[in-house]
């Protein structure tokens, strides 16, 4: 680690790379905290604690803590991420945008871009309506309202600032991934997580100086976080490497060059836990929001501590791993780009016999990656059953802060 820090302000480009990123990042630190006109912050305050366990508590997460405060980035990064998410989708199901993307070189993804830029201002104008016409009927519990003034000029204004706050992050993501370093998107989700993290910390500290915890429980926590960590390193940068043999580069006196084909034992990275948590919570954050007292059983269902829950929720993450993976990795384009490149497996034939057996490979992979990220997911559910301590490091915090800053570290590394 002192390395990469030594080589960043050593190296002339990684210097100025670091500092434009650090200030890009301190502009959406600014904006995560200039609350909404109109907004009484208080009851804001107030008002959330009772969804700790709630959809709108994940998405908390990835606006940095901003859709708490409700501040002019509480949508944050999400809507370009859900938008990234199903051009990826309709990209692998429509064959018109598959073949932009695949045969037209760097217009064809300029135009992908471009759709999702659409699909992204579409998303947040909806969630901003949404949010804000929600927003102007809810009352903290003794009564008081989260809106000083609602009407159509409240709702419009409001709206604006959301859509125009939203558009912005996502030009602050484009310009870290450009000028910067790391991948832009995700360095601003990394950056919202890792600034809650001190207060969690002393969150745990205070408890354990009050008596609330022993000696042991925390030590059991430290030790589960260490080896989160380590294992998400591992799996993360674990890979099969699959042989691949060039005919052309096979001519001459010299041994035949050697190449691979890696494929990663976790290619979909945190995004079936993300995908899992938000089913699992919808349930019960809509009972919450809209008052159906006849659902009222689902909260207790479905919270974190039950045996539903978890079973639900593995028997999910699983199920969204291969789901994702099938997107996110096509053992047919695979073989397609292989035998377009001339290349082969040894041993195995082109075309149709290499697409199965990467199918064969891959499934395997993704068995024991989903089974990884399993194990990732409910290790914390079970430490803070044991300890009962605020164990916020969860699956999805412990995927993206890991995930993360290997990914930079590379880059890092690339320079």
């Amino acid at each position: 680690m002192l390395r990469w820090i030594l080589d960043i302000w050593e190296i002339e480009e990684l210097r100025k790379r670091f500092l434009y990123t650090l200030g890009i990042l301190a502009i959406y630190a600014l904006g995560t905290h200039i609350p909404l006109p109109g907004i009484n912050t208080s009851a804001l305050e107030e008002f959330f604690n009772q969804f700790n366990q709630s959809l709108l508590m994940l998405y908390n997460l990835f606006s940095g803590g901003a859709l708490k405060k409700m501040t002019v980035f509480a949508l944050g990064i999400l809507p370009y991420i859900t938008a990234s998410i199903l051009m990826q989708l309709l990209t692998a199901s429509i064959p018109s945008l598959k073949r932009l993307q695949t045969e037209e070189g760097d217009y064809g993804r300029y135009k992908i871009q471009e759709y999702t830029k659409y699909l992204t201002l579409l998303i947040a104008t909806v969630q901003a309506l949404f949010l804000t016409i929600w927003l102007q009927n809810q009352t903290t519990p003794d009564g008081t309202p989260l809106v000083y003034s609602t009407g159509i000029g409240f709702t419009l204004q409001t709206v604006l600032i959301l859509v125009a706050g939203a558009m912005f992050v996502t030009w602050l993501g484009e310009r870290i991934s450009k000028h910067g370093i790391g991948n832009g998107p995700s360095i601003l989700i990394f950056a919202g997580i890792v600034a809650t993290f001190p207060s969690m910390v002393m969150q745990i500290i205070n408890t354990f100086r009050t008596g609330e915890i022993s000696v042991i429980d925390l030590a059991l926590v430290i030790i589960a976080v260490l080896a989160i960590v380590v294992g998400i390193v591992i799996i993360q940068e674990a890979e099969r490497r699959i042989p691949i043999q060039y005919p052309q580069r096979n001519i001459g006196f010299g041994a035949p060059t050697v190449s691979y084909l890696p494929l990663k034992l976790n290619p979909v990275s945190v995004m079936p836990i993300i995908f899992a948590q938000a089913i699992l919570v919808m349930p019960a954050t809509f009972v919450q929001l809209f008052h159906f007292e006849k659902l009222a059983f689902l909260q207790e269902w479905l919270r974190y501590d039950s045996p539903v829950y978890n079973i639900i929720y593995v028997t999910l993450i699983i199920l969204f791993t291969y789901i994702y993976a099938s997107v996110v990795v096509n053992p047919h384009d695979i073989a397609e780009n292989l035998r377009k490149a001339g290349a082969f497996i040894p041993g195995v034939r082109p075309g149709k016999e290499t697409e199965e057996y990467l199918a064969t490979v891959i499934n395997r992979l993704l068995f024991v990656g989903a089974i990884f990220l399993s194990v990732i997911a409910i290790i914390p559910v079970l430490i803070q059953i044991k300890t009962h301590i605020p164990f916020y490091f969860g699956g999805t915090t412990a995927l993206i802060t890991v995930g993360v800053a290997l990914d930079t570290l590379h880059r890092i590394e690339g320079h």
